[in-house]
């Protein structure tokens, strides 16, 4: 998609939360958008303040000061990634405040709050979207687009897992569901079956596990399965507690889409596509997923074009998310009222950047870490 504004203009970011996903992988990848530039940080951790504030040149706020961050002219938008029982609290004065906003997904924790944010953007008048890394990623934007041009017939299953080990001192441990295996990474096979299907899904059913031993306050390992219009199937599981995996598969009347690996950032996605018999193998460039987000969001605000994974696309996954806890909680399928997507993902949408070496962090470490 064309990124040229015609000015010199950048949009100014505040980063809200300064963890791990936001010091390895968004703020380091921001001054190569050509369109974006990072002008503060909000965080409780002086250390951070000192260190990432020196750094990137940058103002640093605590989270007690943020109202009066919000007042200045200090930043134009906001990337969002706090822990996701914070979203609600932080996007809403956000936008009221008149700032766009980036907002990590989920995008929050019940489906009450998800409409309280798309409100308060609404209400403003400012852009609000969902930060699915995937949606600006070619090879993600690739394989929707040969599903959707009929390479594998019918689309009719869906299979994924994805997994990893996370440390029980990590914060995602305890904190309940909404920061378990579920929210956290089922997020992203119920995005991708949702787009390759361009449906959504009409009923969903859930079984967890929990180790004796297992230091989470939440199911360790969940299988979600989920029904789609047109007798389609799909069926993902996630789990904090086994070596990483991750990979989809799609399968249709007259072929299938394997990608693996299909959510990371770490590297390039791959992928095998079956037809006719004959296997091939597809190969994407490993390009920096954020800072292509960051800059197809700052491009949409320069133009004042809505982008496509905004406040509606979160919801779609989040009362999936709601639906899954209820099913666990339980034991019933739960059915989902219907509900048609405005729009989906196009080709147009993808940003290939070069991957960015992440910086020393500051008191963050990864998940598994």
């Amino acid at each position: 998609m064309s990124m040229t504004n015609g000015t010199d203009r950048k949009i100014r970011y505040a980063v809200v939360g300064g963890g791990w996903i936001s010091q390895a992988a968004f703020m380091p990848g921001v001054a190569q958008t050509g369109n974006s530039e990072i002008t503060a940080l909000v965080t409780g951790d002086p250390e951070k303040a000192r260190v990432l504030g020196d750094r990137y040149g940058i103002r640093a706020w605590s989270y007690d000061a943020y109202r009066e961050a919000l007042a200045s002219d200090t930043f134009d938008a906001v990337y969002l990634a706090l822990p996701n029982g914070m979203h609600r609290d932080y996007a809403v004065p956000t936008l009221e405040a008149g700032k766009h906003l980036l907002l990590e997904k989920p995008m929050a924790t019940s489906v009450d709050e998800g409409e309280a944010i798309v409100a308060a953007a609404r209400a403003a008048g400012v852009k609000l979207m969902i930060a699915y890394r995937l949606h600006c990623e070619p090879g993600t934007l690739d394989a929707i687009e040969r599903v959707r041009r009929g390479e594998i017939g019918e689309p009719l299953l869906f299979s994924s897992v994805f997994a990893q080990h996370v440390s029980g001192e990590n914060h995602r441990a305890r904190q309940g569901y909404w920061a378990g295996p579920v929210p956290d990474m089922g997020t992203y096979p119920l995005n991708a079956v949702r787009n390759l299907f361009s449906s959504e899904p009409i009923s969903v059913s859930a079984h967890g596990a929990r180790r004796p031993d297992s230091p989470f306050e939440f199911h360790g390992t969940v299988t979600v399965i989920l029904r789609f219009p047109g007798e389609r199937m799909a069926q993902f599981t996630v789990s904090y507690e086994t070596d990483a995996v991750d990979e989809y598969r799609i399968v249709g009347t007259e072929g299938d889409l394997l990608m693996s690996p299909g959510f990371t950032f770490g590297r390039g996605l791959a992928g095998k596509l079956t037809t006719g018999g004959k296997m091939r193998d597809l190969s994407y460039a490993h390009v920096d997923q954020f800072s292509g987000e960051t800059r197809y969001f700052s491009d949409c605000i320069l133009h004042d074009r809505a982008p496509e994974p905004d406040g509606e696309e979160g919801l779609a996954d989040l009362r999936v998310l709601a639906a899954v806890e209820r099913a666990l909680e339980t034991g019933e399928t739960q059915v989902l009222p219907a509900m048609e997507r405005s729009r989906r993902p196009s080709a147009g949408q993808g940003v290939a950047l070069p991957p960015v070496k992440p910086p020393d962090l500051v008191d963050a470490a990864e998940p598994g870490g």
